[in-house]
């Protein structure tokens, strides 16, 4: 097989692993600070109790999410050097300091206080270990904020002058808010947000099915839906937003997720096709008419390019148009899921002793659907921006490394069958937790509180 060919997959597969965990972490922490300060000020003794579960408990999932998000993270950063090499030679003045920037906020907040965040509480004061928890969740977004910056970068070239075939700053601040970076970061977080929420949703389900959830899996149950509830609608409105800008300026992704391949005006939109690059068509296809033009320009009869505008210069079509779909269909789901899940919780009193097991059920099976959403969404990302590393600049063939294919199929597959190693373990650690440890967060948390003598004279059964 063709060594750059097989240089993308392997760092395809990376990222495809990576993305899994920063998709939690990015939301989890500010969900830690929620329940962190719902314990503070909750005045009856069980609600601060149930608060405290849920806490202890997701910080223990945020604490591996965020252990195997920093081991991938730290493989993909050597992979710009051994698949790239050329990469980092013409962009390293960019690209350096935007990755040094991530690893200093990942380590020096992140890291630094997520050892207070996890084994502090009670050895330091509230106020101290609820900013250390603030720290930690500020910290991942700001990992996030400088690597969506360098990524937007490379999708929307700004604020750089080459000189000598290599790139140099003129205004970072235009290299970091370049023309895509805003919308890129919304849509990131949201998705986070989404992803977050439905990992809270189909845990806490799970343990009421299994009949071990205790009252905070119920909390963090509803926290969960409220919160995919509104987050889902928010991603639609943002992902319109993107998805103009992404017209603006890269057009020839547009048209391959669209599935367009001569200009036209009054383009439908495409609900089935297989596009066929080779004879540069779609097969089978089954759409609604105008409808693509509508929301593109929001004008029925509105023109949209096709892929034929840039006959040596678009992305593969096939791979392209399906994530897309896949990645809008799992949103639509969560919405309905979250959506109807809430107005049922509503229904019943609030009391999820109420819920139809079979709903219980859905919401079981849709606990890594942000997963699913989100690596579909990278996939339009990145698989878009293709023949170009930085979009419209540097070829991707024009930096790979000479490594022969043999070598690189080799570390391809170690990389797999680790990735799927460590994934199969991070799922059954989930599964784990969620069937024992929120007992023992509660043995532990009602420990703490009967450790405080207010609350051992109101709540002494705790003692």
């Amino acid at each position: 097989m063709d060594a750059v060919f097989l240089a993308r997959m392997q760092f395809a597969a990376n990222i495809t692993f990576h993305i899994l965990f920063p998709s939690i972490s990015i939301a989890l922490g500010w969900v830690l600070l929620f329940f962190r300060v719902k314990h503070l000020r909750a005045t009856d003794p069980q609600q601060k109790l149930e608060w405290l579960r849920a806490y202890r408990l997701w910080t223990k999932v945020f604490a591996l999410t965020f252990a195997l998000g920093v081991v991938s993270g730290v493989t993909m950063s050597f992979q710009f050097g051994t698949n790239w090499p050329g990469y980092m030679e013409r962009v390293g003045n960019i690209a350096g300091p935007l990755l040094g920037y991530e690893v200093l906020t990942a380590f020096f907040l992140e890291a630094g206080f997520l050892g207070v965040m996890l084994f502090g509480h009670r050895r330091v004061g509230e106020m101290v270990h609820l900013g250390a928890t603030f720290l930690v969740a500020f910290g991942t977004l700001m990992s996030a904020f400088w690597i969506l910056a360098l990524n937007s970068w490379m999708q929307t070239p700004a604020g750089y002058e080459i000189v000598d075939g290599q790139f140099h700053a003129r205004s970072w601040l235009e290299i970091i808010f370049n023309p895509s970076f805003p919308y890129r970061l919304v849509h990131m977080v949201l998705a986070s947000a989404l992803t977050c929420a439905f990992l809270m949703i189909g845990i806490s389900a799970w343990q009421l099915l299994k009949g071990v959830a205790t009252a905070s899996a119920s909390r963090v149950l509803r926290t969960g839906l409220i919160f995919a509830a509104l987050a889902a609608p928010a991603q639609m409105v943002a992902g319109d937003f993107h998805g103009l800008n992404t017209l603006k300026h890269q057009p020839q992704k547009i048209a391959a997720v669209e599935g367009i391949w001569e200009t036209t005006r009054g383009a439908p939109l495409l609900l089935f096709a297989i596009p066929d690059d080779a004879a540069r068509t779609n097969r089978f296809e089954w759409g609604i008419p105008k409808l693509a033009s509508l929301i593109l320009r929001h004008d029925p009869d509105g023109e949209l390019k096709g892929l034929n505008e840039f006959p040596s210069a678009h992305p593969p079509v096939l791979p392209l148009f399906w994530s897309f779909r896949i990645m809008v269909g799992t949103g639509i789901l969560m919405l309905l899921v979250s959506w109807i899940g809430l107005w049922r919780h509503w229904r019943d009193g609030w009391d999820f002793a109420k819920m139809p097991r079979p709903m219980l059920g859905i919401f079981a099976g849709m606990t890594f659907a942000g997963w699913v959403a989100t690596i579909a969404g990278w996939y339009v990302t990145e698989i878009g921006r293709q023949p170009f590393i930085v979009s419209g600049l540097i070829r991707t063939a024009d930096v790979a490394s000479r490594v022969p294919s043999s070598s690189i199929a080799v570390t391809f597959a170690i990389y797999v069958a680790v990735y799927l190693a460590l994934l199969a373990a991070y799922v059954g650690v989930l599964k784990y937790m969620a069937e024992t440890a929120d007992k023992k967060s509660y043995a532990s948390a009602s420990t703490d509180l009967a450790g405080d003598p207010q609350e051992y004279q109101r709540r002494g059964e705790f003692a």
